[in-house]
């Protein structure tokens, strides 16, 4: 465990190190339990000004969750693994949203999924030349979760929408456009930063050290996409995306015709409740009903095997058809869960 995540204070700031840089820093269930103790840790502790986040490797700071566990328990028919994974995960990614001191978190390569819950809930977001950032759980038959669904929900526009069901990816630019990221600072600048950080826990030498945020062609193509992407459902997406013509609209059916129909439809109304509700804990108590839910009325399971264990790429669906989720399915996902709710 402890060769997985380095732990430590240096000089004013908490530092907290992914160091599994083979596995592109994936998140264990520990790992998960290790930084919400030193969440809890720092947060009373004078002696800490800020946090800093970073991760060990050039291709990514954190590619999503360690998910393979969940898949051998799930298909031997215990869900209780994997709710109690999330509901651990989710709990620890409410306390970084909500940690009460500056969180700088540099975030090169790969973030997804799961690292968006570490990465991109602080106050001092950090992107360099290298940084690819996505919500890719449609493609495994989840739905954005880790409290991702609120950054989706409070993205420009229908952003959040587009980013949510084709997963797409953001370089720097659009990273920060769509509110995933906070500063452009040169890869190269890194360590000094750092170690400026930690010698002097002044957090605005991040606003000093940033440069001006590279182009956003999702800024360029947002009237289109919030035209493309304003039905109150899947199906009344998929609908204005088939009418079109543009290259958007090829592009997103293209994305979308390999993830899973039920995740996609369940995602469109999670971003729409979620806008309501604008808060941390209500995102992730209704990510939570979904996933909690995937592996045995979802297509998690189906999900994994055709991209993690068998890598043939071929999911067999619970629906043929992109808009064969119906509403009634989507807000059978959603239900409260009663006694077994989220407890953050």
């Amino acid at each position: 465990m402890s060769g997985d995540i380095h732990i430590r204070t240096e000089g004013r700031a908490g530092r907290i190190t992914l160091n599994r840089p083979q596995a592109l820093n994936a998140l264990t269930w520990d790992m998960c339990r290790a930084i919400e103790g030193a969440l809890d840790a720092w947060a009373g502790d004078e002696a800490v000004a800020l946090l800093v986040m970073d991760a060990e490797g050039e291709k990514a700071f954190c590619a999503g969750g360690d998910i393979q566990e969940m898949y051998a328990t799930g298909k031997a028919g215990d869900y209780d693994y994997g709710r109690r994974f999330w509901a651990d995960e989710y709990r620890m990614n409410a306390r970084m949203f909500n940690f009460p001191k500056p969180v700088a978190s540099f975030l090169q390569g790969f973030t997804m999924g799961g690292g968006v819950g570490v990465g991109c809930h602080g106050s001092h977001r950090v992107v360099g030349e290298s940084a690819r950032i996505a919500m890719p759980e449609c493609g495994i038959g989840l739905v954005p979760d880790v409290g991702g669904s609120l950054i989706l929900a409070r993205a420009p526009g229908r952003l959040g929408e587009y980013l949510g069901v084709t997963g797409a990816r953001m370089g720097p630019g659009c990273a920060i456009h769509a509110g995933f990221a906070d500063y452009f600072v040169p890869e190269g600048a890194w360590p000094a930063l750092k170690a400026e950080l930690c010698e002097t826990g002044d957090w605005e030498a991040v606003d000093r050290a940033a440069l001006p945020a590279p182009d956003s062609p999702l800024a360029v193509e947002r009237p289109e996409i919030d035209r493309l992407f304003s039905g109150e459902t899947l199906r009344d997406i998929l609908n204005l995306l088939r009418r079109s013509e543009s290259p958007v609209a090829a592009r997103a059916l293209e994305a979308m015709a390999k993830n899973s129909p039920l995740s996609m439809a369940a995602t469109v109304e999670l971003i729409h409740r979620t806008r309501g509700r604008d808060t941390i804990e209500g995102a992730l108590e209704l990510e939570y009903r979904f996933t909690s839910r995937a592996m045995e009325k979802g297509d998690f399971l189906e999900g994994i095997r055709a991209a993690i264990i068998d890598r043939d790429r071929a999911p067999r669906w619970r629906h043929e058809a992109m808009d064969g989720a119906g509403a009634m399915e989507v807000a059978g996902m959603l239900l409260p869960l009663g006694a077994d709710t989220l407890k953050l």
